[in-house]
């Protein structure tokens, strides 16, 4: 008989965020100095855009009648400027990209709802708004807002500003650095019996010492090596159901056990990523290199 794995634990997120469908998005939140970083490329390229808006607005000032170039016109013109770079733009780009401006997208942020959905035009607009009065450039009691707007930031377990809590947002990281793990192979004799046996009862804690044991275990000496494989090997075996085929070695048996887990694991991942797709579409995903036509031979020279 057959026994499958049991309910694997919902995995805890860092954000504490989880869906409708009860996947918990294991996502980090976006620190003080990443975002700084990401700020500071929006307002170059906020200052490159607005040079060429007032280079454009100054050409078409310049060809009107004078008579219609007044103070009055280049203070209007001046404040629709502001607006658009300042308010318009970062709510256009932030809607159009699914919360990931210029200098997000460069430092791998993205900016989503509480709930774990992408954000929308109200979401966008009100971050930028309260940016715009209150934190950068904080046209409301700078220098005071924006040393209250630090410290927000700093307090909050999220990362979240003032803009953030406004719209009900926080800012992620799209990309996370994965650490080196040793993972041992499948051994091919031990396949079948792997994928019919019961492993839920192997917990992570018990896999992580397999495998903290399984990699470092040519720096052990004899004969502690030896006396923890055994120990290793006698406490998993305990625990998965049917046990290995009679004569299976034990290193053989915890790499099976392992790569197993593994195994299974990878699917329950992929499922959840089909959930996040939906919910985030693109979330994660950056092409490393850029598409290269294909060469063709020249033809050859008569």
């Amino acid at each position: 008989m057959s026994l499958a794995l049991g309910p694997a634990p919902v995995p805890s997120s860092a954000t504490g965020l989880v869906t409708a469908e009860a996947v918990a998005l294991d996502l980090r939140p976006a620190r003080l100095g990443s975002r700084a970083i990401a700020l500071m490329i929006d307002i170059l390229v906020q200052a490159a855009l607005a040079g060429v808006l007032m280079l454009v607005a100054g050409v078409i000032m310049a060809v009107l009648p004078e008579k219609l170039v007044d103070d009055a016109l280049s203070a209007t013109v001046w404040r629709v400027l502001v607006v658009a770079v300042l308010l318009a733009y970062p709510t256009i780009v932030e809607t159009r990209t699914n919360g990931r401006s210029v200098g997000k997208t460069a430092m791998g942020l993205r900016v989503i709802r509480e709930d774990g959905g992408p954000i929308g035009v109200r979401q966008a607009f009100t971050r930028a708004l309260i940016g715009f009065t209150l934190e950068w450039p904080g046209l409301l009691l700078p220098f005071l807002t924006w040393a209250g707007s630090l410290a927000i930031m700093i307090g909050s377990d999220r990362g979240r500003r003032l803009g953030d809590l406004a719209a009900g947002t926080l800012v992620v990281h799209e990309r996370r650095p994965l650490p080196f793990r040793y993972v041992p192979g499948m051994p091919a004799d031990l396949a079948p019996w792997a994928a019919a046996a019961d492993l839920s009862a192997v917990d992570d804690e018990l896999a992580g010492a397999v495998r903290h044991y399984l990699s470092r275990a040519q720096e052990l000496a004899e004969p502690a090596s030896s006396a923890l494989l055994q120990s290793l090997a006698v406490e998993v075996g305990a625990r998965v159901t049917p046990p290995p085929p009679s004569g299976t070695p034990p290193w053989l048996f915890l790499c099976a056990v392992l790569a197993e887990r593994r195994r299974r694991y990878a699917a329950q991942l992929a499922a959840g990523r089909l959930v996040t797709e939906r919910l985030l579409p693109g979330f994660g995903r950056r092409p490393l290199y850029p598409s290269i036509p294909p060469v063709r031979r020249a033809a050859p020279s008569s």
